[in-house]
C-alpha cells in the first residue's frame, strides 16, 4: 500500500479489473495517490478459451479496496469509477449472479460467430475476442440461458455488487457488444438477426453518469463508505487515456506494453473503411479514435527471455546506426495500422549480436507506432497535438528518446499513468465538485487537475538514418502485400522518402 498523500484530502476511488489483478488507487485533486491496493485474479487458458470466474472479480475488487482506503478517514471519499477489460462477458441471473463464467477479452471461440455478425453489417467489424460474437456464442451453447437471464460485461458486475441492485452498463463497456454510439441505442435489427433476445441486454448511460451509491453491504465488504457515488466508467484502454491526460483535440496516448495501442481526440467521428481503428465517445462529447497492434514489447521478452531489458537497451544503443531493421509482431496477424491476418514477424537484414538485435526490434517498434500516426492521419484524424507515453516501455529512457526521434515530437513521461488512476479522474469529474473552465469538459477539467507530468523528451534535430530505415521497412511490408499503397504513399510522403 501506498500512502504519499494527507488523509485530510478529498479522494475519488478508481478500480482496474485486468487480466491478472484488480488494482485499486484513491487520488487527491491534485493527482497525489493516497492509497492503493490490489488483489490477484486466476485464468483458466486452453487453445482459445480463455475464463475467469466472475465471482472472483468481486472478492479481488473488495479485498483491493480494503488495502486502498485504509487509514483515510471516510468522509474524503467522494465517488468512484471503475474500468474493466473490453470485450470480457458473462451472463448473470436476476439477482446478479454469474450463470456462466467470465469470458475473457481474447476468448477466441466466437470465430463463426464474429463471422456471421460481420456478414450482417454491424456499427464496426468484429472479431470473436468482441463481446456480441460471444454473446451469441454462449447463447448458442446447450443447454440456453434461463429466463431472466441477462448480460454482464466485466465492469458491471461490479458496479451492480457496489450499488445494491441493477445498474445500467456503460457505453464504453458496450462497444465491443453492439451498441451504435452514433444512435445512442442497441442495433435492434442485427440483433433479432443473430436471435439475440433484447431483453437479454442492459440498459446503457454514457460513462461519467451517476450510476447509484455504495450500498451498505457493498460498504462492509471494500471499506468504501455507504451513500459514495458510484459512477459509469469506461474500459481499461480509455482508462488508460484519461490518465494519460490526452483527453483534448489532436492530443494522443500511445501504450507500449505487450503491445502497442494508440488513443486520440477528434471533435467528430473519424470513420475507417479499412476496419482497424474505431471509436469510442468521451463524455466530454469528442470522439475517441483509437487502435491496438499486435506488434508491441512483448516481441522482446519472448526473443531474449530472462534477459534485463535495461541491459539490453543499453547494448542496443551502441548499435542505433546499423542497417538491420525488424518487423516486430508478438503474434501470428497484424490489426493495426492494417489488416493482415497472414503476417509474421521478420527481420531485414543479418544481426551480429543480442546488441545489435535489440536495436533492430527497437527502431521496429518505433516505426510501427510511426506507421500508426501516418494511417490516422490518412483519415484525417487530428494528429498535432501532445503525445504522452505510457505502458511498461514508458520506464526506459533511451527508447523514449529513440519513440521520439522517429516521430519528429515532443513525448510526455507522466508520474502515474495506471488505468485505476484514470478511473479516478473520471469518478472527480462524474462527481463534478472540480470546477471546469469556459468550454472545457468536466472530464478535461479533472485531468488538467490530477495529471501530472513527470518529463518532456524533444526529439533530436534530424535523425535521417531512422527515417530511412522507416521507409525500408515501408517498402518491404508493401512487397509482402500487407501495406497499401495509398498508406504506404502517404507515409513516404510524410517521412519525405
Amino acid at each position: 500500500m501506498a500512502r504519499a498523500a494527507s488523509e485530510q484530502e478529498d479522494v475519488w476511488i478508481g478500480l482496474d479489473l485486468g487480466t491478472q489483478s484488480v488494482r485499486v488507487l484513491a487520488v487527491t485533486a491534485a493527482g497525489r495517490v493516497a492509497g492503493s491496493g490490489s488483489a490477484a485474479l486466476a485464468s483458466s487458458r486452453r487453445g482459445p478459451r480463455h475464463e475467469q470466474d466472475p465471482e472472483t472479480w468481486w472478492r479481488a475488487t473488495a479485498t483491493a479496496c480494503r488495502a486502498a482506503l485504509r487509514g483515510l478517514a471516510a468522509e474524503r471519499v467522494r465517488a468512484v469509477a471503475t474500468c474493466a477489460t473490453s470485450g470480457t462477458i458473462a451472463l448473470v441471473d436476476r439477482h446478479g449472479t454469474p450463470l456462466t463464467p467470465g469470458l475473457m477479452y481474447d476468448d477466441a471461440r466466437a470465430g463463426a460467430q464474429a463471422r456471421r455478425v460481420n456478414e450482417l453489417g454491424p456499427p464496426l467489424r468484429m472479431s470473436p475476442g468482441w463481446g456480441l460474437p460471444k454473446l451469441v456464442w454462449l447463447l448458442q451453447c446447450e443447454p440456453g440461458p434461463p429466463p431472466g437471464a441477462r448480460l454482464a460485461h466485466q465492469a458491471d458486475l461490479v458496479t451492480r455488487r457496489l450499488a445494491g441492485h441493477p445498474v445500467a452498463s456503460d457505453s464504453s463497456h458496450a462497444l465491443k457488444t453492439g451498441y451504435d454510439l452514433v444512435r445512442a441505442c442497441w442495433p435492434h435489427e442485427l440483433l433479432a438477426e443473430l436471435d439475440v433476445p433484447e431483453g437479454l441486454l442492459p440498459d446503457v448511460v454514457a460513462p461519467g453518469t451517476r450510476l447509484g451509491e455504495v450500498g451498505a453491504e457493498a460498504a462492509d465488504q471494500t471499506q468504501i463508505p455507504a451513500g459514495t457515488p458510484v459512477i459509469a466508467g469506461m474500459t481499461d484502454g480509455c482508462a488508460g487515456q484519461i490518465a494519460a491526460g490526452a483527453l483534448r483535440e489532436g492530443q494522443w496516448s500511445s501504450v507500449l506494453g505487450t503491445t502497442l495501442v494508440l488513443k486520440g481526440v477528434s471533435r467528430d467521428l473519424v470513420r475507417d473503411p479499412g476496419g482497424v481503428l474505431y471509436c469510442h465517445r468521451s463524455p466530454d462529447g469528442d470522439w475517441l479514435p483509437g487502435g491496438a497492434s499486435s506488434s508491441g514489447a512483448g516481441v522482446l521478452a519472448a526473443r531474449f527471455p530472462g534477459r534485463d531489458l535495461d541491459e539490453l537497451t543499453r547494448r542496443a544503443a551502441e548499435h542505433e546506426g546499423t542497417d538491420v531493421i525488424a518487423y516486430p509482431l508478438v503474434s501470428r496477424g497484424e490489426r493495426f495500422p492494417f489488416a493482415a491476418p497472414d503476417a509474421a514477424a521478420f527481420t531485414l537484414g543479418e544481426p551480429g549480436s543480442d546488441g545489435e538485435h535489440a536495436a533492430a526490434l527497437l527502431a521496429g517498434l518505433a516505426c510501427v507506432e510511426r506507421l500508426c500516426f501516418d494511417y490516422v492521419d490518412l483519415l484525417g484524424a487530428p494528429t498535432g497535438g501532445e503525445l504522452s507515453l505510457t505502458g511498461g516501455a514508458a520506464r526506459n529512457s533511451y527508447w523514449c528518446r529513440l519513440r521520439a526521434d522517429m516521430l519528429g515530437r515532443p513525448v510526455r513521461l507522466l508520474e502515474s499513468a495506471e488505468s485505476a488512476f484514470g478511473m479516478a479522474i473520471l469518478a472527480a469529474a462524474g462527481e463534478g465538485r472540480l470546477a471546469a473552465a469556459a468550454g472545457e469538459g468536466r472530464l478535461a477539467a479533472a485531468a488538467r487537475r490530477m495529471v501530472r507530468v513527470r518529463e518532456v523528451i524533444e526529439p533530436r534535430r534530424d535523425p535521417q538514418r531512422l527515417r530511412e530505415r522507416y521507409v525500408s521497412l515501408l517498402s518491404e511490408l508493401e512487397r509482402r502485400g500487407w501495406l497499401g499503397a495509398e498508406l504506404a504513399d502517404h507515409a513516404r510522403a510524410r517521412a519525405g522518402g
